[in-house]
């Protein structure tokens, strides 16, 4: 064989080789990020999904939010950078949990005939909305940052016991243990597909 020929062979088979690597590397990291990613909404799951009761997991997820507010609050204007983390957690976390409450509580509210508390409690979630828009809008160093999260905090934790206190413990008494049953596996499905 030619020395030209045993060259190129040689080449060849380096580039067959390293590409081999590559396209191993490739599938090894897809695989990480495919378990990464299901470990991620297991774990995400576990926290609110572990009571088996609709209502005590929408509980947990409201404490949960309101320990943001906490650690967003205790910050300083120095702290820009926890301050824009700590924001994401909170409209992830409130993203997830409106989609739920929207998804599977609120139909049932008016499927028991609960239609304006329904309503009600949706156009509270438009305000969520307005405030994580505002503040993300906000440079975060700005005196008026923790102005605006206190007057977030407010109007939540007034919708908050709204929930837990009237609303949602009438809907748990109208309805049978069948269908909270259901409503409980209903909404872990959903905290899932959004985790």
């Amino acid at each position: 064989m030619p020395t030209a020929t045993r060259e190129r062979t040689r080449e060849s088979r380096g580039y067959g080789a390293r590409t081999g690597a590559l396209v191993g590397a490739a599938v090894a990291g897809v695989a990480v990020g495919v378990a990464a990613t299901v470990g991620r909404k297991l774990f995400v799951q576990f926290a609110s999904g572990t009571t088996n009761d609709w209502l005590e997991t929408l509980k947990i997820e409201h404490q949960a939010a309101l320990a943001l507010f906490d650690k967003l609050q205790a910050t300083d204007s120095s702290q820009t950078m926890i301050r824009a983390h700590l924001l994401a957690k909170l409209k992830y976390a409130l993203g997830k949990h409106a989609n739920e409450e929207e998804n599977i509580i609120y139909p049932a509210l008016r499927e028991a005939g609960e239609r304006q508390e329904a309503d009600h409690l949706n156009a509270d979630h438009g305000y969520v909305k307005t405030y994580l828009y505002e503040l993300e809008g906000m440079d975060s160093d700005d005196p008026a940052f923790l102005a605006r999260v206190k007057d977030f905090r407010a109007m939540l934790e007034k919708h908050v016991r709204e929930e837990e206190n009237e609303i949602f413990p009438r809907l748990k008494a109208q309805i049978s243990e069948e269908k909270s049953d259901e409503l409980t596996a209903m909404l872990n499905k959903e905290g899932f597909r959004l985790a």
